[in-house]
Parts: C-alpha cells; sequence; structure tokens
C-alpha cells in the first residue's frame, strides 16, 4: 500500500494529541482527589469507564466510587450490593456485556460485509475506491460524531464518523477497510491488512501483542506520529485483532457451511445408528474418513479401518489467577475441538461408579511372596507382568501429580488424533495426574460419530492399562470394546514388560501396519510456542488459541497429503522389498515361521512361577516318583524368575536417574529418591544370585553323584559381576536344565535363523497391511475431492446472482485445483483399491491454471 493517508470523503486530521500518563500505584485517597476524565468531543451520550477505586483494602477487595446516574439506555450499572465484592465485577460486567455485543449483534452483521470487502479489495491486494453510501435511519435516530484514531503500516490517520443504531460505527468502519476496537464507540481501528499479517504471523510464532504494539508504536513515533494516550494502543489492538480473527474464522465457516449443504448428507438423526463417518470426521480428516462408502471393498477390507492415537502433555498448562480468570474471560463464538467439560464431568463420575469405593491414596497393596501369578477376564498377558508395567509408567498412576492443582487451574490437554496427525478432539485437564476418564470421553466420543461396525485401533502410551480398567470395571459399553484393538505408540512400547511387547507392540499387532502411534507428539512440538503465553491467559482465550492453532495446522495437513501418502508408500515398498530379501537368505521354510511365532508368544505369554513350598508341591505330585533334583529345580526357576523381575524393575528406575540431565530442576527430589531406592535393592538381588547359584550347585552335585534324571542338562549359574549391565549374552537369559520337560530348546529360541526369520516375517506382514491401506487412503482421498468439487459447482450455480459469494467459491476452486495439482504428482505411482475415473474433479484449464500459479510463486519465492 502507499506511504500516506488516503483521499475519502471523511472527515479526517493527522495532529496526534498529547499523551497522558496512567498511575497504577493504589493508594488510599479521598473522593475530592480523583481526577475527572475528559469524554471526546461529541461522545457525551456514550458510555465511558468509571473512576478507579478509592479503596483497596488487604484481600485485594475493591470499593468503588459512586457515580451520578445517566440516562443512556446503553449503560449498565451494577446494583449497589455486587459494588463491595471480592474483585471489582462492574468492570467484569462491562466487559462480559462488550463481548456478548461483539458475539451476538456486531460479528454476525459483519460477516457479509467483510465478504464483500474481501471481493472488491481481492483479498486484501488493492484498496477499493470508496463511495458515500447514504445511511437511511429512521427519523427517532439520534446521529453522533466520533474521532476514530486509524492505524496503518507506517502512519496514524484520525477519522470523524457519524455513527448510529442504523449504521453502527464497526460497520462502518469495516467498508472502509479497518477493524474496530469496540463495539460501540471505538476510538481506534486497525487497518484490515495489518491485522491480517499479525494473524498470519501468531500461528507461525509465540503470539505477543504487547511486543507487537510496542515496537509498532517506536517505529510510528520515529515517522512523527504518536498516540494520544500513552499505553492503551496494547489494551485496544489487541481487542481489534481478537475479534477479526472471530471474525475471518466465522466467515470462512460461514462459506463452506453453504458450499457443504450440496454434500451427500450423513446425519440421520439422535435415534438412528450412523450408517457412514459423521461430516464432523469427515471435515478433520478427508483421508480417513471421506469415503462414499465405508464398506467398500469390503471382501478385502482390513482388519482395523481407522488408527487414532491418544496422549496428554502436561506443559500446555494454565496458571490460577486469585481474582478469578473465569469472570473476565467469556467464551468465543467460534467452533472447537475441544470436547465440552460437561461430557468430561460425565465420564468422571461413570467411571467413579462403575470402580466404586477404590483404597486410600496412601495404602500400598503388597503381594504375599507365595500368591499365584495369572490372567485377569479378557487379557493375555499375566497380571505380574501388568503390574511391573503400571509401576514403569508414570502415566499409568493416576494419583502422580504432574502438575500442581494449587498454582495451575488447566493442567494440561489430551488429544486425540488420527495417523495422518490430523486433531480429532481435544480435551482440557484439571487433575494433577493423567486420569483415564479424559482417555475414555476422548474414545467415547469418537464412536459417537462411527457407525457400530467400524473397527479401531488405538495407540496409547498405557494402552495395556487403560483396556485392563476397561474390562475389570466395564468402563465401556462392550458394543465399542469389541470394535477396538489396543496398543502402544511405538517409542514407549520399548519401557514395557517384554510379555506386553508381544501382544501390544504396533509391529507385533495384527492390523496396525506401519502406524507409530506418535502423532500426538508431533501436535505437542507443534504446539510448544504456545506454552509460555497460555500460562498466563484466560480459559476461554487459552482454548480459543490452541483452536486457532489447530485450523492452521489442519491447512498445512491439507496441503501435504499427497507428500505424506508418496512418503509412506515409498517407505512402505522399500522396507517390504529389504525384507523379503533377508528372508530368503535364511534356510528356513516359511510354513514353519508363524506357527513358530505363535509357540514364542504362548511361551513367553506363561505366568510368572512363585517360589512357594505349597506350588513346587502341587508341580511335584503330578510326578509319579518325587524327587529331591525336581524340588531343587523348581526352586532354582522360581528363584531365578524372581531375580528377572527385579532387574526389570531396576532397569527402569536407573534408566529414569541416567535421564535426569533433561529433568526441571522441580524433580530433584524425585531423582534423589529414585537413586535412593535402586541402592535399596542392589542387596536383595545379588542375595536373589547368591541363592540361585547355591541351588545350581546343588544341582550339580546330583547330578555328579546321579541322583538326577537321565539326559538332564547342567543349569549355567550367574555371575554376580556385572549383573546390573543386563547385556544380551548374559547367563540371566539362559534357561538352560531349568525345564526338565523340554530338554530340546524350541527353534525360537535356539535357532538363530528362525529367530531372525520371525522378525522379518512380521516386518513383511506389516508391510503388507500397510500397503493395502496406502491403496485404500488414495481411493479415500480422491473420492473426498471429486465430492468436495461437485459440491462447491452446485453450490456456485445457487449463487450466480451473488457476486461475493461467487468470488469466495472461485477462491475454494482454485484452492482444490491447486490440492489437485500437488497430490496428483505425489500418488500417480500409487494404484487403486477400487475403479476410479481419471479426473479428480477440476476441468484441465483449472489444473493448468493451478500449475501456472505454482510455478509462479515458486520463482518468486
Amino acid at each position: 500500500m502507499d506511504g500516506g493517508p488516503h483521499p475519502w470523503n471523511i472527515a479526517s486530521t493527522s495532529t496526534p494529541a498529547t499523551p497522558v500518563r496512567h498511575h497504577s500505584q493504589q493508594i488510599l485517597i479521598t473522593p475530592s482527589m480523583v481526577k475527572k476524565r475528559r469524554k471526546p468531543q461529541g461522545s457525551n451520550a456514550f458510555h465511558l469507564p468509571g473512576p478507579p477505586p478509592v479503596l483497596v483494602l488487604p484481600g485485594r477487595r475493591y470499593f468503588a466510587q459512586q457515580t451520578a446516574s445517566n440516562s443512556n439506555p446503553w449503560l449498565d450499572v451494577p446494583p449497589p450490593d455486587l459494588i463491595d465484592q471480592d474483585r471489582p465485577l462492574f468492570y467484569d460486567d462491562k466487559k462480559f456485556n462488550q463481548w456478548q455485543r461483539w458475539s451476538n449483534e456486531v460479528i454476525p452483521s459483519l460477516i457479509g460485509p467483510y465478504l464483500t470487502y474481501q471481493y472488491k479489495s481481492s483479498s486484501l491486494c488493492h484498496r477499493p475506491a470508496l463511495q458515500n453510501d447514504p445511511v437511511e435511519c429512521t427519523a427517532s435516530c439520534h446521529r453522533r460524531t466520533l474521532e476514530v484514531t486509524c492505524v496503518f503500516f507506517n502512519y496514524l490517520e484520525v477519522l470523524n464518523i457519524d455513527c448510529c443504531p442504523c449504521a453502527p460505527a464497526p460497520l462502518q468502519l469495516l467498508k472502509l477497510g479497518l477493524f474496530a476496537c469496540a463495539p460501540i464507540a471505538p476510538s481506534l481501528a486497525v487497518d484490515l491488512c495489518v491485522l491480517e499479517l499479525v494473524r498470519t504471523l501468531f500461528v507461525w510464532i509465540t503470539p505477543n501483542t504487547t511486543a507487537w504494539c510496542e515496537a509498532l508504536e517506536v517505529f510510528l513515533t520515529a515517522r512523527g506520529y504518536k498516540l494520544s494516550t500513552k499505553g492503551n494502543l496494547h489494551r485496544r489492538f489487541s481487542n481489534a485483532y481478537h475479534w477479526y480473527s472471530v471474525l475471518v474464522m466465522n466467515a470462512g465457516d460461514h462459506v463452506y457451511s453453504l458450499i457443504s449443504q450440496h454434500l451427500p448428507s450423513r446425519s440421520l438423526g439422535d435415534d438412528v445408528l450412523p450408517t457412514q463417518p459423521s461430516d464432523y470426521l469427515r471435515s478433520r480428516c478427508p483421508v480417513c474418513f471421506g469415503m462414499q462408502d465405508w464398506q467398500k471393498d469390503h471382501g478385502s477390507r482390513l482388519k482395523l479401518d481407522c488408527h487414532v492415537c491418544i496422549d496428554a502433555c502436561f506443559t500446555q498448562k494454565r496458571s490460577a489467577n486469585s481474582r478469578g480468570a473465569d469472570g473476565l474471560d467469556p467464551p468465543n463464538p467460534t467452533r472447537s475441538v475441544f470436547i465440552s467439560d460437561q461430557e468430561v464431568a460425565w465420564m468422571e463420575a461413570h467411571v467413579l461408579a462403575c470402580r466404586g469405593s477404590l483404597p486410600s491414596c496412601g495404602t500400598k497393596c503388597k503381594k504375599p511372596e507365595g500368591d499365584e501369578d495369572g490372567y485377569e477376564d479378557g487379557m493375555h498377558i499375566p497380571v505380574s507382568t501388568l503390574d511391573a508395567c503400571r509401576e514403569s509408567f508414570l502415566a499409568a498412576d493416576e494419583k502422580r501429580e504432574k502438575a500442581s492443582t494449587r498454582f495451575f487451574a488447566d493442567t494440561g490437554i489430551m488429544a486425540l488424533l488420527c495417523r495422518h496427525d490430523c486433531v480429532l478432539w481435544l480435551v482440557n485437564m484439571t487433575s494433577a495426574g493423567e486420569k483415564q476418564y479424559y482417555a475414555l470421553a476422548l474414545i467415547k466420543k469418537l464412536f459417537e460419530h462411527l457407525p457400530p461396525t467400524m473397527t479401531i485401533g488405538i495407540l496409547y502410551d498405557i494402552a495395556c492399562q487403560l483396556e485392563r480398567s476397561c474390562l475389570k470395571y466395564q468402563l465401556l459399553e462392550q458394543g465399542i470394546l469389541s470394535c477396538i484393538i489396543f496398543s502402544i505408540s511405538v517409542f514407549h512400547v520399548y519401557g514395557h514388560q517384554w510379555p506386553c511387547q508381544l501382544i501390544y507392540h504396533p509391529r507385533k499387532c495384527e492390523g496396525f501396519g506401519l502406524s507409530d502411534g506418535e502423532g500426538c507428539e508431533r501436535l505437542w512440538s507443534a504446539l510448544k510456542m504456545l506454552i509460555p503465553p497460555l500460562q498466563v491467559s484466560g480459559y476461554h482465550q487459552r482454548l480459543f488459541v490452541l483452536n486457532a492453532q489447530v485450523r492452521h495446522l489442519d491447512g498445512k495437513n491439507l496441503d501435504t497429503f499427497g507428500e505424506w501418502l508418496s512418503r509412506r508408500w515409498t517407505r512402505c515398498q522399500t522396507k517390504n522389498s529389504s525384507a523379503e530379501h533377508a528372508l530368503r537368505q535364511f534356510s528356513v521354510d516359511e510354513a514353519n515361521i508363524r506357527p513358530e511365532w505363535r509357540a514364542q508368544v504362548e511361551h513367553q505369554m506363561k505366568p510368572l512361577s512363585r517360589r512357594s513350598k505349597t506350588n513346587n508341591d502341587k508341580q511335584i505330585s503330578k510326578i509319579l516318583t518325587l524327587d529331591i533334583f525336581l524340588q531343587i529345580c523348581l526352586d532354582a526357576q522360581a528363584v531365578k524368575a524372581r531375580l528377572c523381575e527385579r532387574l526389570h524393575q531396576r532397569k527402569f528406575e536407573i534408566e529414569r536417574f541416567e535421564r535426569s540431565y533433561r529433568q526441571t530442576v522441580n524433580e530433584h527430589k524425585l531423582h534423589v529418591h529414585a537413586e535412593a531406592s535402586i541402592q535399596r535393592r542392589n542387596p536383595t538381588i545379588r542375595k536373589l544370585v547368591t541363592t540361585y547359584n547355591n541351588l545350581c550347585g546343588k544341582l550339580i552335585d546330583l547330578i555328579r553323584r546321579g541322583e538326577a534324571p537321565a539326559g538332564v542338562i547342567v543349569p549355567h549359574s550367574i555371575s554376580p559381576t556385572g549383573i546390573f549391565q543386563l547385556d544380551v549374552d548374559d547367563d540371566i537369559w539362559q534357561d538352560v536344565g531349568l525345564d526338565g520337560n523340554d530338554m530340546a530348546p524350541p527353534a525360537w529360541l535356539a535357532d538363530e535363523n528362525m529367530r531372525a526369520a520371525i522378525k522379518f516375517q512380521l516386518e513383511v506382514d506389516r508391510c503388507n497391511e500397510e500397503r493395502a491401506r496406502i491403496i485404500r487412503e488414495h481411493c479415500v482421498l480422491q473420492e473426498w475431492m471429486m465430492a468436495e468439487w461437485d459440491a462447491l459447482q452446485e453450490a456456485r450455480t445457487h449463487a450466480e446472482e451473488n457476486e461475493d459469494l461467487c468470488f469466495h467459491f472461485d477462491l475454494r476452486a482454485r484452492l482444490l485445483s491447486g490440492l489437485v495439482v500437488h497430490w496428483q504428482s505425489r500418488v500417480r505411482p500409487i494404484p487403486c483399491a477400487w475403479p476410479l475415473p481419471d479426473s479428480w474433479g477440476p476441468t484441465p484449464n483449472d489444473l493448468a491454471e493451478a500449475a501456472n500459479m505454482y510455478v509462479l510463486s515458486t520463482k518468486l519465492s
């Protein structure tokens, strides 16, 4: 834009006023000492803030000065009994009323004029020629003149505008390419180009309106422009920026709602079960839920129809406000991906009711030494393994405080994402620990938008504990649980016990392909720049900023879907070729690989043996000849199992201690506790090693004296040196001579070729699943684009007489054409799962124009 004031047909002046200093120090004063605030010329009937409090007592209790009555009907004066409260409710009520006027009146009335200005200015590319539009007012309408300071990139300008309820100031300013800072009597307006630049900038860097306003003020001051009141630019600019962002979001939603009316409807009513994923899910991820019929190609359908991941982040906190931030922070009129607090509260109450009375927080249940290990109903791994996983992971301990509720009103957020890293829902967390009802609320919300027979794979870092609770307490309906297969995200799974990995590892679990379940970690990385400002924001403002950032990430994901599919396809083909080539190098019969894998899982999923005389007697009683050798052998086997379990526990504790350099100072006590716990358990582990070696010595003596069964193998003793290093070649992993029922070790244990073949066969199986899923997602993406294009053309046909809407529909058409150009070149090597036409929707001319624009933008960049 040019560098000077524009010749608008409105009275203007460029003479800045002298700044007025505001003193924030609170002292005891009398009403006569309060300096009266002067009203701007021509604004006698408008409401201005009252005088500051005349008295502030300890506890931040305010007593406000009584003001003279005002006959202005727009002025909301609080009743006298509300003046003496814990916080200044007069100012809270004023802000709430202003927020309500913005939400219910101003923003809805500005959507049409904003779309019109976008059309006339070609999406803010130039400033349209302005004309004086006469305003028709009623006879009783009282017009007033307002003096408004207008902020541009490189200059300030003061405008005098006539306004009334029929032609409010925000509407007149918007027609001039400006956005007001207040809904009734704005004293400042900001150029739309400036606001659009700030809105774009603040989704790429940490949003900081204070720094922006200070830099802008210094920049304008150096060019001879000075604001009339120092220190008010930040507050007024922030108001204008916030409500401009709300306007842009609502205008975009309005345009897309007109297009989506022509899409095939998927909503059947509240009492009818859905037959397709909901329109909401379709808008969240076109690749997962954009198909016209999710049961298409049902004969060769994958075991899982969709993959989602869940994780919590305790760095996205919000500090508690002693003055009550909730009263100063009304909600915003924009759509949100956050689950409502009422749904979370209902799930919390449901979980508490299902669990009944729980043991107190301080009691810790310890199993007797001789208790039998086993399986819980519906679970495939032993109880001892589940207990070890629970003790190893902080997330599994719901009582562990990860964020203090004393200092933080909101302790974090939990997310539900699809495998393409698209946010489906978020939930605001207010508890100190990672409670299971947050994840259950997300799962329940997901299945409310899905057909009842659609199967979902859920990846969660403590999926074993979540499934255990669901089965034990019936936290979810059986119809939902039957459609879920739980798995653990690929990087977190290595912290679980080995039997748990056999069942929940996504590379060993059928149906998960090459999905890693770490999309939430990538989301936390994208949101990390919001951690500092959101810790001191209001409740609804925090949700608003997070929703705005999610919208930005949605746009980035939409543009890269083609590249994502191409990258995953190339990776799948490479891994599959390497694994098949490795399989051919081994002299192993492929027909024996899967039976050996099943035998390995069955053997390694057996419950742990406990060292107990009663247990030993039961085992020995099954043998016709009671032999001392067998009793000692069972004792040694039980001691070794106990030793392995203790070493596993020590390994996880030492890993926490070794990673202490990445932790904050606040966890110093936790590190000290972990170090003390490790040192305290070392003597117990050494004693188990000594006991086991003594039992092995007795077995060797019995073998030498010929008192052992024929053909037995001498067991290996364990060296105390290096026992805590857990080397893969240590004797601790060898069970030679302890299992008298199977003297010949199985192939999955003793045959190195078979062990390697099992690994590569599992990799080939997962690559085949991934290949089938990517082929299907290629078709789904094309079907989504074809449906969007058809709906857009139909919407444009219905709006031919509306030039504003046609302009925005054409912008949408150029966006879709550009996406097709990007996607087609990436997914062309990927075959289709079912026949589809060559055209994705846009005509060859549309694609050629989009390709030319892409080439031009590449040259300019």
